[in-house]
């Protein structure tokens, strides 16, 4: 495989992502379940020392683990500590007592209360490409996060539970029948209505949500077009909160295929201009920094 100099983690709550990098090239990659929610802390160093075990070998042993997320959690590995906003994106890293094993920082904000660990290093990773960025970013995952960064810094962001509600409501709600099988397809006419329907009228968008259901049990509905619909209005709703970040500003999307074309669908119908940019890209970018900044202090 050759010599490897660090390896980059993503440790997120349900997965651990691992890359064996060669300055900014990756030389090997694997994934595991092992998130951080479900393992206690005695067990982090064990299943980094497992899925690891057959990169260190050699003349790379040695080579330090740089990671971002909820490893470094109240219940992750080590508790690493929020900076507070605004800052600089590029948080700091806090070493694992023991280990050659450095953890990022995540973000806070004070009013309104708020949170992030892992996108961060998104951002410090698209700014790693686009230093002079000024801007409005839209981090996409199990939460949404909109952000607000100027002079390199991250100055304010707000969090939306959109894609958690969206699994919820189809998998284990009283929609669940309806819409679980159809979650993944989309019907742009339904999507963009609702999307309309969302931002114009929320009240009476959410007075009918049982519709769905309803609709494709007597129907007239398909079940495309019920999940379809379920997504444009939670997305909807999400766009006439994050207004204040959106309206007027171009919008860098940073998530999952699927995920951005539905987002950048809804805000250019609003007239927004959307640019996307790879997760996994600009994780490895952040992290890449992370490790440049700690090989500049050792």
């Amino acid at each position: 495989m050759g010599k490897a100099d660090w390896i980059a983690a993503d440790w997120g709550a349900k997965h651990l992502r691992l890359w064996a990098m060669r300055d900014a090239d990756v030389v090997a990659a694997r994934e595991s379940d092992q998130g951080a929610a479900d393992l206690t802390q005695d067990q982090f160093a064990q299943v980094l020392a497992q899925e690891t075990a057959d990169w260190r070998a050699g003349d790379w042993v040695e080579a330090p683990v740089v990671a971002c997320g909820e490893v470094g959690g109240r219940q992750g590995w080590v508790e690493a500590p929020y900076s507070l906003v605004p800052t600089k994106a590029q948080g700091p890293l806090i070493q694992v007592r023991g280990q050659r094993v450095w953890i990022a920082c995540g973000m806070r904000q004070e009013d309104p209360s708020d949170v992030m660990r892992g996108e961060e290093t998104q951002i410090a990773g698209l700014l790693a490409a686009r230093p002079k960025f000024d801007g409005v970013v839209c981090l996409l995952g199990a939460q949404s996060k909109w952000a607000r960064i100027s002079a390199e810094e991250l100055c304010h962001f707000q969090s939306f539970m959109t894609a958690e509600l969206y699994a919820f409501l189809t998998q284990q709600s009283a929609l669940a029948p309806s819409l679980a099988t159809q979650s993944e397809a989309l019907d742009e006419v339904a999507f963009d209505r609702a999307v309309e329907e969302a931002l114009a009228q929320p009240h009476r968008a959410y007075g009918r949500l049982f519709q769905l259901r309803a609709g494709e049990l007597l129907g007239a509905m398909t079940a495309k077009a019920a999940a379809s619909r379920l997504s444009g209005l939670l997305i909807g709703w999400e766009l006439a909160s994050a207004k204040p970040y959106w309206l007027g500003e171009e919008v860098v999307l940073i998530g999952a295929p699927e995920q951005m074309r539905r987002y950048a669908r809804a805000l250019t119908a609003q007239g927004v201009t959307t640019r996307e940019a790879d997760a996994q890209a600009v994780m490895l970018a952040g992290l890449h920094r992370a490790w440049k900044s700690l090989a500049s202090t050792a």
